[in-house]
């Protein structure tokens, strides 16, 4: 029986393959010499549908598939159609007209007759110019990219300006010289990244500016070196809601690195100071502070700085791994409502022999951070900081049930902290000779109104 429904899923997948038009029927030859922008783009206006055998395909302008004329789109491969996208620009424009959100009752009937879910399967696009991207995407419900490969682009996938319920799996975004994932200033809810290889994207692997975006989940994929010593300072995941509002996102189950030897590299930047013209008159503050993002199960090294959020509230930051952070493992600024918990801050010795001859800081510093918590953290190994936890200007902090441990400076540096309760920390440096701290374990600086509980410090608590 198992057999039998097996065949039949085959034979199911096979039959709406086939009911794809096969370019080459259309006067598309594939044959890597002949420029195939015209035949593709008329074969796009009248079937929509298409099916592309194994071959090189030469473009030299953008595809434009327009749903509204088109209806219903796929193009589609089985993995071995290239394209070679010799001018600049997408390769792939695929133009929607959806003006709603992704409730039902804001469909215009004919937009979800008509556009609904185009899909993009099996292609892959290399660049050939050096404005040349693969796919720019906007106005879709519910487009879907799928085992796409892109590589030597500037930017591999532009959404913008608005669109709704994306999908992008399996697809490998490979050495082009701008951004993996590009939400350009899109008004965009509902996106999923998942089980995808982004890496060695000069301008950052999966980048977020601007706009309206909520509801973006990353998940069990590989970002890796997305950062260019040549190129300006850039992140494996960026979120910058300058000029807008990013929030409800999470990413989980990654891995995110390299590479340390690029100025300003992070695995991820969270940059939460957005716009609202009424917050100022409400709060008195002329910027949000967006977030609610949750950084869970994650392994982080080789950059920069491992995590760098700002301006941000509702950060969740719980259950990762993180070593090679070359100036900090974490640094926050001006945040609220900042939880990092149960993360393992550390390098096993295994890595010893990668040649950086511990040349990497870590540490974790907080800075004007308020209503936040830390703990259940094992943080050891930081060298060359002047503490390994490093918190100044706070307010309303947790500090609670961490290991701070064989660290060079103090362990936990406390400068002009309110409010606070320090408490049932485990600090201390018990390497041999030299190499041991002679700081304080826990330092005091200033601050008032603070309760310091009961803490196990192996060099004592100093107050200044």
């Amino acid at each position: 029986m198992i057999r039998l429904l097996s065949l039949f899923l085959l034979s199911t997948a096979w039959l709406q393959v086939q009911a794809q038009t096969n370019v080459l029927t259309l006067g598309v030859t594939g044959d890597g010499k002949t420029d195939d922008t015209a035949a593709i783009q008329k074969a796009v206006n009248e079937h929509g549908s298409l099916l592309f055998p194994k071959g090189t395909y030469k473009l030299s302008r953008t595809i434009a598939v327009d749903l509204s004329k088109t209806g219903l789109a796929a193009l589609s491969s089985d993995g071995t159609a290239r394209f070679i996208m010799s001018g600049a620009g997408p390769a792939f424009q695929i133009i929607g007209h959806h003006e709603g959100t992704a409730a039902p009752s804001s469909l215009k009937p004919e937009v979800w007759e008509q556009e609904r879910t185009p899909m993009i399967s099996g292609l892959e696009v290399f660049g050939a110019h050096p404005e040349a991207d693969a796919f720019s995407i906007g106005g879709t419900m519910q487009v879907t990219l799928h085992r796409v490969v892109v590589s030597k682009c500037r930017h591999a996938v532009i959404l913008t300006p608005r669109n709704r319920n994306v999908l992008i799996s399996d697809c490998h975004l490979y050495d082009n010289t701008g951004i993996g994932v590009f939400l350009d200033n899109v008004n965009l809810h509902q996106i999923n990244i998942v089980g995808c290889h982004i890496s060695y994207n000069r301008g950052g692997g999966v980048v977020s500016r601007g706009g309206n975006v909520r509801n973006l989940h990353i998940g069990t994929c590989d970002i890796e070196g997305n950062h260019h010593a040549d190129s300006p300072p850039s992140a494996n995941v960026e979120l910058d809601s300058t000029g807008g509002s990013i929030g409800e996102v999470a990413i989980t189950g990654c891995t995110l690195q390299h590479t340390s030897k690029a100025p300003g590299s992070a695995n991820i930047r969270i940059l939460g100071a957005g716009t609202d013209p009424n917050l100022e008159r409400r709060v008195g503050r002329a910027h949000t502070r967006e977030g609610n993002v949750t950084i869970t199960a994650n392994v982080f090294s080789d950059v920069r700085v491992n995590i760098e959020v700002k301006e941000s509230r509702g950060v969740v930051i719980s259950g990762n791994t993180f070593w090679e952070g070359f100036e900090h493992d974490i640094l926050a600024e001006n945040c609220e409502h900042l939880i990092v918990s149960h993360n393992n801050f550390d390098r096993n010795p295994r890595y010893l022999v990668n040649g950086f001859d511990n040349s990497e800081n870590n540490g974790l510093v907080f800075k004007g951070c308020s209503d936040s918590s830390i703990s259940g953290n094992i943080i050891a190994g930081v060298v060359r900081q002047r503490a390994a936890v490093d918190v100044q200007d706070g307010r309303r902090l947790m500090i609670t049930g961490n290991s701070i441990l064989d660290s060079d400076g103090a362990g936990l540096r406390l400068e002009s902290v309110q409010q606070s309760l320090i408490s049932d920390n485990l600090i201390r440096d018990d390497r041999e000779g030299d190499k041991k701290s002679k700081e304080p374990s826990l330092l005091l600086i200033g601050g008032n109104d603070n309760q310091i509980g009961a803490n196990l410090l192996g060099n004592g608590k100093k107050v200044e």
